[in-house]
């Protein structure tokens, strides 16, 4: 039997699965902690889980058997959003220095070393000024020795990309570093965003190829010798050579990989058929990611990915994140309201599970009289990542401290010399990541309510006992009350998510009228709690049915289907759908050709990748870029692993009236879009 590894990396947890290649049976699924100092060794952890799974149900399969592995990764939406990326220099061709400066556009270039080059091209692909090449060759060695990667831009580069190919074969033959040309990730004009795009991009192109290196490593230690791919943020699979070279394509691998794996699943365990339109909720650890499915598959983002504050020109998988998950720290706040999140927290009871010492502590606190609220009660934290730089003297001491395991704040501010003082310095070390915080979530909710069993139960209880008694309340109905909160806070969000797509993103905290019917309608739901005495019954309805995923969505996801009045569908294998979809998706190539008029008698021009083409006519021009781009997509996506390829052109002609009343008509030019799309093909490496 031909296998298919499916590998997830969440924030929280890494999943792998084992797919039947021809079927798309799902054979076994396993998680692990993920590692996220080393991405790989969570990796290794979860590809070995699987197996042994496999293996306890019957099925011994072996490395051998697998022939396509496909992996879906957070690394690029995590390094743009925490600003980290490599030493790059971005080389503007026909940009303005000036124009930049003066519209604020500098910092939308996303690094410091910025060479500008005269050349460039006019809007039909013109030249306006020939290439610098001196320029463009001083620059490039100049900087050969100190910089990782070089992005290139040039302004009209979509309409004529010849200037940015040579300054690309400059760098190739001088230095060897990786390099990006702006018109091979987006065909739109917007030439400052999409400068960012590629800056971007040149960013990633290191720590994604570290990655993908460390993976492969992995794999064949383990024997498994088949092809990698990694899932793109619009759902399709790509070569992890291809991804190195254009890592900012991989930014929302994770959500699209979620929105596919979800479909799939559903489809083969409980959608009617013919319900090929569907919500999809991810509860994951950190987040939740809300996605819409037309067609059974995912909805891009036209106007490009946003992560991090940067505006990218990367079409991705239209996917409403929020910082709610198990993961997230259930808190009270100075005036003793419930919160839940979006800072994330290790659970007390797998922290316990690690450091059983933290059970110790946690009845000691118990323990103690208590006359005032105190918001820190139940909260540890732990060490984080190494420090890159030097450290003042109380944060050597914090560090220090835990270095023999985690600690309560408690203990840090009572038994230290700075005392109080460091609370501060606790939340900036936190947020730098030298530092975890550790305290009571919706995941410990969930162990004291005998939801979920899979770590310590008593850490959870106790810290559960901790938050409840200040508020006085019984222990088993706080916890349902977290559990109540995350299902309307999830409920709250897949709302928000479809007014902002059909009306526009609602305040609820400035629409409190707004706020007052929502919330009315989540506590009239069956099973709600129904305080209010009111003439006036409000019930909300979503007309799609959703389709949930995750480890705890069965605790959860009834509630936000009640409330909604909507079919609820939790697939077999929910749990790791992430890893499902990972190898659930197709290959797919896209390529927009653009056709300008030139003159009033007919006479167009045809923007391809390798350069302008003029025509007599339109329609000898389209039937040219139909042979000539047919072919070279379907080139692209075998060469990305594809087999059985379809390639499909969508034309679009624009025309203007000439006048109101008058019959007639300009032409304004075409866009031709062409996708390719296959099944990936199992090979050996």
């Amino acid at each position: 039997m031909q296998l298919a590894l499916g590998i997830d990396t969440g924030g929280t947890y890494t999943d792998a699965v084992l797919v039947n290649h021809a079927t798309g049976e799902v054979l076994a699924g396993a998680k692990a902690l993920t590692t996220r100092h080393d991405l790989s060794i969570g990796i290794g952890g979860a590809i070995r889980a699987v197996f042994a799974t496999a293996k306890s149900q019957g099925t011994p399969f072996t490395a051998a058997d697998v022939t396509l592995v496909a992996l879906s990764t957070t690394l690029a939406t995590n390094a743009l959003a925490e600003g980290h990326g490599g030493a790059v220099c971005l080389l503007l061709i026909g940009y303005d220095p000036d124009l930049i400066e003066q519209f604020g556009f500098r910092r939308d270039l996303a690094t410091n070393d910025v060479v500008y080059l005269d050349g460039g091209h006019n809007e039909v692909g013109d030249e306006v000024a020939p290439l610098d090449e001196d320029a463009a060759r001083a620059a490039i060695l100049a900087r050969r020795d100190t910089v990782e990667a070089f992005a290139i831009s040039g302004y009209f580069a979509v309409r004529n990309p010849s200037h940015e190919l040579r300054v690309r074969g400059l760098v190739e033959e001088l230095t060897g570093r990786p390099v990006t040309c702006g018109h091979e990730l987006t065909s739109q004009l917007n030439a400052v965003r999409r400068a960012t795009t590629v800056a971007l991009n040149a960013h990633l192109i290191l720590p994604l190829r570290e990655l993908m290196v460390s993976v492969q490593q992995t794999l064949a230690a383990l024997g498994i010798a088949a092809p990698l791919m990694v899932v793109r943020g619009d759902g399709s699979l790509v070569r992890a050579e291809w991804a190195m070279r254009r890592p900012i394509e991989t930014i929302l691998s994770g959500p699209a990989a979620s929105a596919v794996g979800a479909w799939h699943l559903a489809q083969r365990n409980g959608t009617q058929p013919g319900q090929r339109d569907v919500w999809t909720v991810d509860v994951g650890g950190t987040t939740t990611d809300i996605a819409a499915l037309r067609d059974g598959w995912p909805i891009l983002n036209v106007r490009g990915a946003s992560v991090g504050g940067w505006r990218t020109m990367i079409e991705a998988v239209d996917v409403h994140t929020t910082g709610l998950g198990g993961d997230s720290h259930v808190r009270l706040d100075r005036e003793g309201r419930l919160t839940i999140g979006p800072r994330r927290a290790v659970p007390l009871c797998l922290l316990a599970s690690e450091h059983p010492e933290v059970v110790a502590e946690l009845r000691s606190r118990v323990a103690e009289p208590r006359t005032r609220r105190e918001e820190d009660i139940a909260e540890f934290v732990v060490l984080g990542r190494q420090p890159g730089s030097r450290l003042a003297e109380p944060e050597c001491e914090i560090l220090e401290l835990l270095g023999g395991g985690p600690r309560s704040l408690a203990q840090i501010t009572d038994g230290m010399r700075f005392g109080v003082m460091l609370r501060r310095r606790v939340e900036e070390m936190e947020r730098r990541g030298l530092i975890r915080r550790a305290g009571f979530t919706p995941t410990d909710a969930l162990h004291v309510l005998g939801r979920f069993r899979e770590w310590d139960v008593e850490a959870a209880r106790l810290g559960a006992v901790l938050l409840a008694e200040q508020i006085s309340m019984p222990v088993d109905a706080f916890c349902a009350e977290v559990v109540r909160r995350f299902s309307d806070q999830v409920a709250t969000e897949i709302v928000t998510k479809i007014l902002e797509d059909e009306v526009g993103r609602p305040d609820w905290q400035g629409e409190p009228t707004a706020a007052v019917l929502l919330q009315r309608a989540l506590d009239n739901r069956p099973g709600g709690n129904g305080k209010h005495a009111s003439d006036l019954g409000y019930a909300l309805t979503l007309y799609r049915p959703l389709v949930a995923i995750g480890a705890p969505v069965a605790a959860y996801l009834p509630q936000v289907a009640d409330a909604l009045h909507t079919e609820l569908v939790i697939p077999t294998h929910a749990e790791v759908a992430n890893a499902v979809g990972a190898v659930a998706g197709g290959v797919i190539q896209r390529l927009q050709v653009l056709i300008n008029p030139l003159d009033d008698e007919g006479k167009v021009r045809v923007h391809l990748p390798d350069g302008v083409h003029d025509f007599k006519s339109l329609e000898h021009a389209v039937e040219h870029a139909r042979q000539v781009v047919t072919a070279h997509v379907e080139a692209m996506a075998r060469q990305e692993g594809a087999e059985q390829v379809e390639v499909q052109m969508i034309r679009e002609d624009n025309w203007a009236p000439v006048a109101i009343g008058i019959n007639q008509q300009i032409y304004l030019g075409t866009e031709l879009r062409f996708t390719a799309a296959g099944r990936p093909s199992p090979a050996r490496r």
